[in-house]
């Protein structure tokens, strides 16, 4: 059963297909949760008969009730000539103190001075923070009276679920293994699984930590177009996006003036958005405030002390790439100076490391089914009453050079990723020690930069413990993995004890018998530093792999073949031979692909052939030389995640250390008699 049938038969009435927002929004300048809410009324189905119907009838009502700013002079007309009208608008409240009532204003509509109960703001009191999208029905009724409005609210409704059944939704959790899981959250977000590795989704989701676990700070800085603030505007009515330049003390925590509570009070995510900027400036009271309630969830008021639970989220593009910043400055350079202060980026839980989030493409929105936004958003909302901290501590051990700052990061980041993974709680200890090893990495994200920032820190070694096996597991971060030489600081010995993965020092300096180990998302890895000191003395390599059958499989095989013509001499005539499998649905495309690139090598020294294995029983992929080595690959030449093949301008399309890996082994073998 596809993800698409799981969702619509475990969760019925509660999933839409997330390309239906595109067709209905228009030019409608509102948040997806909003559309969503309204699809959610009548597309919530995999008919599609009745999803034709919907998406008219959503069409309708956006038509007739969504304010248009360039039209609300027209709707104003509509609401004095019927007497009363139904508008969808985004809604802010503030209390008149003079007149002791609370006034509604709208965004869209653009009246204010609108009297609003005190019931209403009891029952949504974030009206006061901000302001709620709402679909609202108002009367008009003229009163001479110059201080009276003639505008009346005659009915309220926030777009957002009331009301869901958390067993129901733990129940139909269980219907979905473990990647089925993470592909309908990521559906859900509106991408589309495939285009996306396991760590890059890992990402997607550790996005979503703020909205299920309380008083969580996470930044993430890397280029811009990777969707870094997309989770903050459209996915949750429960989280606000605000300027980085835009934030105050009365506006973020409160107005010692007037006594209003700022942001924190309300929200369950206050994101920063352009956080990055080394020449903002930034009000140093402000920051140490920030300090105090990231540190200790409190702030203060004169001398009274409050309490909030709003997880905090900083977003920002970097200039520069990852080694620059690793070897001139750190890892936090484009923030503001105020800002890159050791004691508030020791508050940070999680670095979610921007430059290796894939930029957004078209082909990465899904046309799938996940869950209505507001649906999901109440569902994370539940946990923020949850803690999962500690459902790792039956297996493993943090070490002991951690500090408690430091395990809280930890321990925060997993107990967010098991609520989003595994809600129900329970996990192998296999499922369990990949979350600890994610949420251990992005905290010696931060901590490492710390240790560059300020030599007060000192390198703290982070390993953890398996408790059956009594093993200490080492994490690095990818950027430690793939700039070693960049990295200071972090000079310790791990002799004798397991590492998570290695790395090799890479191009292999002499030929000897090995096993290497790469990253998912690792980069700077070709063909060339991979092949070519193995290959170059060989006349005749035979290449075995299943999995030459599509266009970007034999692409592969073409690059390879390019750098054996690149790495011998231009006398030196070289046969390859290549064992695969026949396309079954496209045989014609890829014996096409094979003569093509035939006649193509003729002329460069290399003579390609290939076959087809009749059996099709073949799975191992090797590379194999007449010169004494079989290189034996888990992935065979497939080793690259996604990347545009249609963009020239591409520069991964065109040298291949700028494409992230997928995670892979390859062993080099001596063979006998050589």
């Amino acid at each position: 059963m596809s993800i698409d049938e799981k969702l619509n038969r475990y969760f019925a009435g509660s999933v839409v297909r997330k390309d239906l927002v595109k067709k209905v929004k228009g030019n409608a300048i509102v948040p997806t949760y909003v559309l969503e809410y309204l699809l959610g009324q009548y597309c919530a189905t995999d008919d599609e008969e009745t999803i034709l119907n919907g998406v008219e009838s959503v069409k309708e009502i956006l038509k007739k009730h969504y304010v248009h700013r360039n039209e609300a002079e027209l709707v104003k007309s509509h609401i004095k000539e019927k007497g009363r009208y139904k508008i969808i608008d985004k809604v802010s409240v503030e209390l008149n103190e003079k007149r002791d009532v609370y006034f509604a204003s709208f965004a869209n509509l653009g009246i204010k001075d609108v009297i609003i109960s005190s019931d209403v703001i009891k029952k949504h009191p974030k009206l006061l923070v901000g302001g709620v999208w709402c679909i609202v029905t108002l009367e008009y009724i003229f009163n001479e009276d110059a201080q009276s409005s003639p505008w009346i609210m005659s009915s309220i409704k926030p777009i957002q679920m009331s009301y869901f059944d958390i067993e129901q939704f733990l129940e139909a959790r269980d219907n979905f293994e473990k990647d089925e899981w993470i592909d309908a959250l990521i559906q859900s977000i509106g991408f589309e699984p495939s285009q996306f590795s396991f760590r890059n989704k890992m990402f997607q989701l550790t996005r979503l930590i703020p909205y299920c676990e309380r008083n969580y700070n996470l930044i993430e800085l890397g280029p811009k177009g990777t969707g870094k603030s997309h989770i903050y505007t459209e996915f949750s009515p429960h989280g606000i996006l605000i300027s980085g330049g835009e934030v105050t003390v009365a506006k973020l925590f409160v107005n010692n003036r007037t006594g209003k509570l700022g942001l924190v009070g309300y929200w369950d995510c206050v994101a920063f958005d352009e956080f990055a900027g080394k020449e903002k400036k930034v009000d140093k009271a402000l920051v140490d405030i920030m300090k105090n309630y990231m540190a200790n969830k409190s702030f203060s008021r004169g001398i009274e002390t409050l309490g909030a639970e709003a997880s905090m989220s900083f977003v920002g593009n970097t200039k520069n790439t990852v080694a620059y910043m690793l070897k001139h400055s750190d890892l936090f350079e484009e923030l503001p100076d105020k800002f890159h202060d050791s004691a508030f980026l020791d508050r940070l839980h999680f670095f979610i490391p921007g430059w290796e989030v894939d930029i957004i493409r078209a082909e990465m929105f899904t046309s799938g089914y996940g869950f209505v936004v507001d649906y999901i958003a109440e569902v994370l909302r539940h946990f923020r009453n949850e803690d999962f901290s500690n459902l790792y501590q039956e297996y493993f051990e943090l070490s002991n050079d951690i500090s408690t700052r430091d395990k809280d990061a930890i321990n925060k980041t997993f107990s967010g990723l098991m609520k989003i993974i595994y809600p129900n709680g329970k996990a192998e200890k296999e499922q369990i020690e990949e979350l600890l090893q994610f949420a251990i990495e992005g905290r010696k994200r931060v901590k490492d930069q710390l240790h560059k920032i300020d030599k007060t820190y000192a390198p703290t070694k982070f390993y953890y413990k398996d408790l059956s096996s009594g093993k200490e597991i080492f994490i690095k971060t990818l950027e430690e993995e793939q700039y070693p030489n960049y990295y200071s600081g972090l000079d310790y010995k791990q002799e004798n004890q397991e590492k998570v993965e290695s790395k090799p020092k890479i191009p292999i300096e002499q030929l000897k018998e090995q096993h290497l180990s790469f990253k998912e998302n690792q980069k700077g890895i070709t063909y060339e530093k991979l092949f070519k000191d193995y290959i170059k003395d060989a006349s005749k390599i035979t290449i075995t792999d299943p999995y030459i059958r599509i266009f970007f499989q034999i692409r592969n095989l073409m690059e390879f073949i390019l750098m054996v013509i690149d790495s011998k001499d231009d006398d030196k005539i070289v046969d390859i031979h290549l064992i695969t499998i026949e396309n079954d649905q496209d045989p014609k495309m890829q014996l096409d692909y094979f003569e093509q690139i035939q006649k193509s090598v003729q002329n460069a020294g290399v003579n390609f052939t290939w076959e087809f294995d009749k059996s099709k029983t073949i799975h191992a992929r090797s590379i194999v030389t007449d010169s004494g080595w079989k290189i034996i690959l888990d992935r065979g030449l497939d080793i690259y995640q996604h990347y545009d093949m249609n963009n020239i301008f591409d520069i991964a399309n065109k040298l291949q250390q700028f494409r992230g890996c997928k995670g892979f082994e390859i062993t080099y073998v001596k063979l006998p008699n050589h």
